[in-house]
């Protein structure tokens, strides 16, 4: 493998490469739509889970801790009574959020076509099935 396949020393298909762990990190629906959904700013945890539709308490808990590890998201601890917390963005999380509004918009453009992909080979399985 020459150099210019890996810019940066990294290799993504390596088990052991510490991209890959992050490539895992981002297969995550929710954290996906969790950073995509903080691009615009910063939201409180009930904002969050209202606009990301069924996602559970738990996993949205689960998600920021992980996005906060890893250094996507900022969480700011207001001292206030009841607890205020927002979250939002950090510069590498805005970065990022780039490169998914891109795969977002993507998805949102070709649905029907792999909506009917589907619906097509769902039909051919179908048929072999029947055949069989």
């Amino acid at each position: 493998m020459d150099s210019s396949e890996t810019p940066f020393g990294y290799d993504a298909f390596r088990r052991t490469c510490p991209s890959h762990t992050v490539l895992e990190m981002l297969a995550s629906k929710w954290v996906y739509l969790t950073v995509c959904a903080l691009r615009r700013g910063r939201l409180r945890n009930g904002e969050l889970a209202r606009k990301l539709e069924g996602i559970t308490p738990k996993m949205l808990t689960q998600t920021l801790r992980v996005l906060e590890r890893d250094g996507l998201v900022r969480r700011e601890v207001f001292p206030v009574i009841p607890p205020r917390v927002e979250y939002e963005l950090t510069e590498l999380g805005q970065n990022l959020a780039g490169l998914l509004n891109q795969i977002r918009s993507w998805a949102e453009e070709h649905a029907p076509e792999i909506k009917d992909a589907r619906v097509r080979a769902s039909a051919v399985h179908g048929e072999m099935a029947a055949a069989s």
